[in-house]
């Protein structure tokens, strides 16, 4: 095991995937000389040479359709977007072509390529760099979407990534790039499509991913002091998801909070809960809740980006009122 970042965590799952096949590398802005945005390229291209970490010029529509011609050709390219504001300026090489290739050549062909969406807030980066658009990603067929919350589940996650032969919409938080966490260097590829559990309770559910995972489990000690025992699910992959796992937790704690740093509105978190409503409706003791992000343009004011935040202590407050409402009362 081994003490590291999220950054230094994709960084080494690259480099072991890129030994182990020479079909794997990847393209985007900055990758050589800086690195990354975080450093989560640092070292590579001096490694592997300029022909397998390539720098590009300032064109997401370009990095794309480049990564998709090679990967139709049988190469496994890890197509990095920088941001997931700027995965906008490629939509139609990802959603109609990426996502329907497979299946307009009627199986003939495949994509494999890791699209990598750094997303969220980070420290006043504004409306333009500030965006978590995986309600997007999960709404178009023929896309893996997965976004990890720790270093581990950044390598183990990656791998299985670039192992797939679907293109994957890598979501990976820019304020966890810092975080630390032991990895286990060898471990093998995650299972995508199944979460973990971070925290065991009986008496809610809280579903959520990406930074939004350790806020709930933050959450979940500060309900434990009022004697309320919450339990803690990571999807990791929002495409599929584990509908095992949560159905069977919200049917033991039977109450449910899907928590995400996206926008209320037409978040991932609306179909969580209309799911689970439709599966457990009669078997539920409050109402599934979501709790989210404003419909507004993240603010680069501090305390106005702060509002937009969905925090620990804004799960631990809906959480702990969910766990004492009574039919008829509010």
């Amino acid at each position: 095991m081994a003490l590291m970042n999220c950054a230094q965590a994709a960084c080494l799952a690259l480099a072991q995937e890129m030994e182990r096949d020479p079909d794997v590398w990847a393209l985007g802005e900055d990758l050589g000389p800086d690195g990354g945005v975080a450093g989560q390229y640092r070292g590579l291209q001096q490694r592997f040479g300029k022909h397998r970490i390539v720098d590009t010029p300032i064109s997401e529509s370009m990095i794309m359709a480049a990564a998709i011609g090679s990967a139709l050709l049988g190469m496994r390219p890890v197509a990095e977007l920088r941001y997931a504001d700027f995965a906008l300026c490629a939509a139609d090489e990802i959603i109609n072509q990426a996502a329907k290739a497979r299946y307009m050549l009627g199986g003939q062909a495949r994509v494999p390529i890791v699209i990598r969406q750094p997303m969220g807030m980070r420290w006043g980066m504004a409306a333009q760099h500030s965006q978590s658009l995986e309600n997007l990603w999960v709404g178009t067929a023929g896309l893996v979407v997965v976004a990890p919350a720790t270093p581990a589940d950044t390598h183990a996650l990656l791998k299985a990534a670039i192992r797939a032969d679907d293109p994957v919409v890598f979501m990976e938080h820019k304020e966890l790039w810092l975080t630390e966490g032991e990895v286990d260097e060898a471990a093998q590829p995650a299972e995508i499509g199944r979460a973990v559990v971070r925290r065991r309770g009986s008496d809610i559910t809280l579903v959520s991913w990406s930074s939004t995972a350790l806020a709930c489990v933050e959450a979940g000690a500060m309900l434990e002091r009022d004697d309320i025992d919450a339990e803690v699910i990571d999807l990791r992959t929002l495409w599929p998801w584990d509908r095992e796992t949560v159905m069977a937790s919200v049917r033991k704690t039977r109450r449910v909070l899907v928590a995400h740093e996206s926008t209320r509105v037409g978040g991932f978190g609306a179909e969580l809960v209309a799911e689970i409503a439709e599966q457990l409706h009669d078997e539920l003791a409050a109402a599934p809740a979501r709790l989210a992000s404003p419909r507004i343009p993240v603010p680069f004011s501090e305390p106005l980006e702060a509002l937009c935040r969905v925090s620990a202590h804004a799960i631990a407050r809906r959480a702990d009122q969910l766990c004492r409402y009574l039919p008829g009362r509010l």
